[in-house]
């Protein structure tokens, strides 16, 4: 199993047990470990797998992460495409994944791990995905879970767990929900999710959207979609880009992609502003009006895969304030899309 991404953090070593922390997403799934060096490292890989029959011995074999979806675009699997495992397919899938990560990584039984938890109103969901890692081989010493907007904020104010201390919002812009959250002193407070605006809508839109622009002669998966987002999406500095197909009976064809990936990301950050603005934000003054006033006087937190897209946060920050018609303040971790792994690994350092 390859990584797709490695990054690491100084942050003093402690001898015993390994702190472990664990977002295992609809899109990525990263692992935030000890380097061995006195610091701490995150893994992320693509969470899919495809299965495939050996050409010589007829053996089932299996691909994860990038070479899965790469290779076999068509079959890949990802097994948490709603943020949770749905059925005992999914839960099967998830653990032959997750297990042969832990495995890839060496990550010992004898360890705390803390994984993340997106807010979404399905308990059965989520005891699935608590069987998939609590039934794992890691995690021997404890197991906890944590809300991923928490986790993911983390990160965005500081080092250590600062951020447990505080009241603020968080505001998690991820695959398949985007949610919202205040926090006091580790208190959820009005949680909301809502899965109408996601990263996922972005990368169908730019299906859509490549396929009008290119007069339907182009038409991209929903893989090749995000891969645009990912390595194109730019706020303030886009540049149109060009990319090539292989045609039915032969030749090939260049198409050249401007508005197919601007107008999707456009749409999104006006979705994510009315959402928070005008969804969140008046139940949370409803429901804890103090701690809404306290809140809205500290940066709001923004975490998640479409947080990584440069300008992003800015816009959401400009436009956010322009609808509350309030200065705002809204900042990131440096890797958003690693920053729930990073917050739960702080967390399980806390715990040994």
């Amino acid at each position: 199993m390859s990584d797709d991404d490695d990054e690491s953090t100084d942050i003093n070593s402690t001898d015993g047990p390994e702190a472990v922390g664990v977002k295992l997403g609809s899109t990525r799934t990263v692992l935030d470990l000890p380097d061995g060096r006195g610091g701490r490292e995150r893994h992320s890989i693509l969470t899919c797998l495809a299965t495939y029959e050996d050409a010589i011995t007829g053996e089932e074999k299996v691909l994860f992460g990038s070479e899965a979806a790469i290779e076999y675009p068509d079959t890949v699997r990802f097994m948490l495409r709603s943020g949770l495992p749905e059925d005992d397919e999914s839960v099967a899938d998830a653990e032959r994944f997750f297990e042969a990560l832990v495995d890839a990584h060496d990550v010992p039984t004898d360890s705390a791990v803390v994984y993340a938890v997106p807010t979404i109103d399905n308990e059965a969901g989520v005891n699935n995905l608590k069987s998939v890692i609590e039934g794992s081989s890691i995690g021997e010493v404890e197991t906890r879970s944590y809300p991923e907007s928490l986790c993911g904020a983390i990160p965005a104010y500081g080092d250590d767990l600062a951020a447990i201390d505080e009241v603020f919002v968080s505001v998690n812009m991820g695959s398949t929900t985007l949610e919202a959250c205040a926090y006091r002193r580790g208190e959820q407070l009005s949680p909301f999710s809502t899965g109408s605006v996601t990263g996922n809508e972005v990368d169908r839109r730019i299906v859509a959207a490549v396929e009008e622009e290119t007069q339907g002669r182009v038409h991209i998966d929903r893989t090749t979609a995000r891969e645009y987002k990912e390595e194109h999406a730019d706020v303030y500095d886009f540049e149109p880009f060009t990319d090539v197909i292989q045609q039915p009976g032969g030749g090939s064809h260049e198409f050249t992609v401007d508005r197919g990936v601007r107008e999707p990301v456009d749409r999104y950050i006006d979705e994510a502003v009315d959402v928070v603005a005008n969804e969140f934000l008046p139940e949370l003054a409803n429901d804890h009006m103090k701690p809404y006033q306290l809140a809205l006087g500290r940066p709001i937190a923004a975490t998640g895969g479409m947080a990584c897209i440069p300008g992003l946060v800015e816009e959401f920050e400009t436009r956010l304030a322009a609808e509350l018609d309030r200065d705002v303040e809204v900042v990131s971790p440096d890797d958003p899309a690693t920053a729930a792994a990073e917050g739960a690994g702080r967390i399980a350092e806390r715990l040994i």
